[in-house]
């Protein structure tokens, strides 16, 4: 474990286990989280032979607390800072989430960087807010609601979407982990309230569009069909059909938070792609 330092004099912080010459998955985390969310599949990769790297964005978890740079563009050249410090190029890159857009703006905004395939997982593209453009989107008025929710009782909301929507513990029949839901608290109250405010904008409002058209490396879309945070059918199977070499995995009734929920079968398919 460690920091890099920025372009922009940001520290990142980041973890980096694995033999070094072992082939490299590097993971990206949701919002307002850190590297800790993949602790399920960390763990799961170091176990099969795989040097396993997970940073934590600026302004979330161990990273800066800095003011400004809470875009897509300064969360992919965030990412570049760690790949070059830690000479990892050409890995596999799984993004959750938020983490799904920065793992899309990643591959697009530094080619320098030959990596090999992605995962996509419950991620935000092709775009989150309804647009003329996107009538799928959510309205920016929820979003605006977060953010409203962030800048008035960050932490009460911090425990109520883990305990609710996110992990599909509101769904009848669903048994809530307490502690799946006090490490989500615990992660989201480690990092900045001014990150995570303005983290909204980005994860619901950058257009991946032409990124996703871009991209000819393989990808693994990876989608559960009850998520209620980032909703399928605007999200999963559009970012599939934008790829050129996007492969879709539904998942069903699978919530937002299935990388946790569902640890055993999603590590699983992921070993599967990268294997294959």
């Amino acid at each position: 474990m460690g920091f890099v330092t920025s372009k922009d004099g940001v520290e990142i912080f980041y973890k980096d286990w694995g033999p070094r010459d072992a082939p490299v998955i590097h993971f990206h985390h949701g919002w307002p989280l850190s590297a800790d969310d993949w602790d399920a599949q960390l763990l799961y990769f170091l176990a099969n032979g795989f040097r396993v790297v997970a940073h934590d964005r600026r302004g979330h978890g161990r990273s800066s607390q800095v003011w400004d740079g809470h875009d897509m563009d300064h969360y992919a050249d965030d990412v570049a800072a760690v790949v070059k410090h830690l000479g990892i190029h050409g890995a596999v890159h799984v993004g959750h989430s938020t983490g799904g857009g920065e793992v899309v703006r990643y591959i697009t905004r530094h080619p320098e960087d030959p990596v090999s395939k992605a995962v996509l997982i419950a991620a935000v593209p092709p775009l989150m807010v309804k647009t003329e453009r996107n009538p799928g989107g959510l309205p920016k008025s929820v979003f605006d609601d977060f953010q409203t929710q962030v800048a008035s009782n960050r932490a009460q909301f911090y425990h109520d979407v883990p305990a609710g929507p996110f992990y599909g513990y509101n769904r009848p029949g669903a048994k809530p982990s307490e502690g799946v839901v006090l490490n989500w608290w615990r992660q989201g109250m480690m990092g900045s309230a001014k990150a995570h405010h303005e983290g909204i904008v980005a994860f619901s409002q950058t257009d991946f569009t032409e990124d996703l058209k871009r991209i000819k490396i393989p990808v693994l879309v990876m989608h559960g069909d009850d998520d209620q945070i980032v909703p399928y059918e605007n999200a999963g199977p559009r970012s599939a059909e934008l790829l050129a070499n996007g492969t879709l995995k539904t998942y069903k009734g699978y919530p937002h938070g299935m990388p946790t929920t569902h640890a055993e079968v999603i590590n699983a398919d992921l070993l599967a792609f990268v294997k294959a």
